[in-house]
């Protein structure tokens, strides 16, 4: 199945991920309805086509040692694993 690749930043001491970009990751199987080699023409009502994607992947290309702004706006402790 086709996915959504998420680049961003990680923030190692809240375990924050804060989304920059997204892209589509395309799995080129003729079932897949979100693939640019689907089989079927536009308004496909296949019920043999995949009609979902999977969940998407986060990806991090900045990785940072610190809290994120959110955390930091809170007044989380240095460290805190909590914040959500």
């Amino acid at each position: 199945m086709c996915y959504n690749v998420i680049d961003g930043k990680l923030h190692l001491l809240c375990q924050h991920f804060i989304p920059m970009s997204t892209r589509q990751q395309d799995c080129l199987r003729p079932n897949c309805l979100f693939s640019r080699n689907h089989a079927h023409p536009v308004g496909c009502r296949s019920s043999s086509c995949t009609r979902m994607m999977q969940p998407p992947q986060r990806n991090p290309i900045r990785i940072h040692e610190s809290l994120c702004a959110d955390c930091v706006m809170r007044g989380e402790p240095r460290g805190a694993l909590k914040c959500s």
